[in-house]
């Protein structure tokens, strides 16, 4: 096995915006509508609690990726809590799955989208688009993460687009305040609640941020300030969007609407919303190449732990990248894009991340019980203790939907 490690290059304000981008990917800009129709004009508060349940995961994983700064994060905090290979084995593959099959799904996406501007074969599109993000990811990680933050830079661009045609949705909101304080009403809370089930998959991604920890400088420092920040942003987004959302279309409306923010974009100023779909191309493109990234590292990182065979953990010397890893993670998007019927893989994605993050927070519970000191971050018990639990009842909700 080749000692070479990976290039420490991602810097605080790289992987701040590589985090954001992970977070914002694709989602909002249909989760929205979705929300919407559930808790209406409350849709602002769903947001809210769906980010202090998020919340509660990510802190537990900021504390998790200062004790254990590694590649295959997820895998590893398993690991040192279960001592356990074959769980740490099959955590590490449940999220090489998420990693694999959601990005074939978005290159599906991006079809759609491109549509829009110009016509090509649809297999012709997903080999140059899964080619050249892969050439992307093997250059470099810091090629990979620049060229995420600037995807990004487009992500966060369209919601201000949004933001800024919506703006008059603020002239409206005194005199739609009252009907948009929930107040104490169980009616209310009971839309709320059942919103954030929905909204919380909106923030789904801050995770995929541990797994690139052996290419962080001072990772101890930056992993947890970067998950914290990114988590911030983006709740801060989403809230003004979802306001602004409700304030100037009908919630009912919205929720009809499958891209109700190209929608609302329409609506106020009465064009075509190709900036929009320019920018969900964007969003698409960034949610593949993030996820190339995270999958060969859990491969890598799992590879080095002597879980998987010693060839996915060679590091070549000049690019300083996972070559062998990367382009497995390559073969099975391409198989899955090609093979996998397109059905709405939604429910298994959040299922398998859901699961994922009650063993994560479980594990930590199990960890800060030992007595063992965290070298960066620490939570107070109470943190993780909420996060599984909350994770356990989305979890059961999930399954009782399904």
């Amino acid at each position: 096995m080749s000692e070479i490690e990976l290039n420490r290059r991602i810097t605080l304000p790289l992987l701040t915006f590589y985090g954001i981008g992970t977070i914002l990917g694709a989602g909002i800009y249909v989760l929205i509508g979705e929300v919407a129709g559930i808790a209406g004009l409350f849709t602002p508060w769903s947001f809210l609690v769906a980010s202090v349940l998020a919340g509660l995961s990510a802190f537990s994983y900021a504390e998790l990726a200062a004790r254990f700064p590694k590649s295959a994060g997820e895998a590893i905090y398993i690991h040192e809590s279960f001592h356990h290979p074959a769980l740490s084995l099959i955590v590490g593959l449940m999220i090489v799955a998420v990693g694999t099959i959601s990005s074939a799904t978005l290159t599906h996406g991006l079809l759609g989208y491109l549509a829009h501007f110009v016509q090509l074969p649809d297999v012709l599109v997903i080999v140059i688009t899964v080619g050249i993000l892969g050439g992307i990811v093997i250059r470099g990680i810091g090629e990979s993460v620049i060229f995420a933050s600037l995807m990004t830079l487009f992500e966060i661009l369209g919601l201000l687009i949004v933001i800024w045609v919506a703006r008059a949705g603020f002239t409206h909101l005194p005199a739609q305040l009252p009907q948009m304080w929930p107040g104490a009403h169980a009616l209310a809370w009971s839309g709320i609640l059942l919103g954030a089930f929905v909204a919380f998959y909106a923030f789904i991604g801050f995770e995929d941020m541990v797994n690139v920890a052996e290419e962080v400088i001072r990772p101890q420092q930056t992993l947890p300030r970067g998950i914290i920040i990114a988590l911030v942003v983006t709740t801060a987004f989403y809230f003004l969007v979802a306001l602004l959302s409700v304030l100037v279309v009908a919630p009912a409306a919205l929720a009809q609407q499958s891209a109700p923010l190209a929608f609302i974009y329409h609506q106020m100023t009465g064009r075509e919303p190709w900036p929009i779909a320019l920018i969900g191309v964007a969003s698409i493109v960034n949610g593949i190449l993030i996820q190339m990234v995270m999958a060969s590292r859990i491969l890598y990182g799992m590879s080095r732990q002597r879980w998987l065979p010693g060839w996915l953990g060679s590091v070549n010397p000049r690019t300083r990248t996972p070559i062998n890893a990367t382009l497995v993670v390559l073969l099975l998007i391409l198989a899955f894009a090609f093979w996998l019927p397109l059905l709405s893989l939604a429910k298994l994605t959040s299922f398998i991340s859901l699961t994922i993050f009650s063993l994560i927070n479980l594990a930590l519970l199990r960890i800060k019980r030992r007595g063992e000191q965290s070298p960066g971050i620490s939570v107070p018990l109470w943190v993780p203790a909420c996060g599984f639990l909350f994770s356990v009842v989305f979890l059961a909700y999930q399954v009782w939907r399904w």
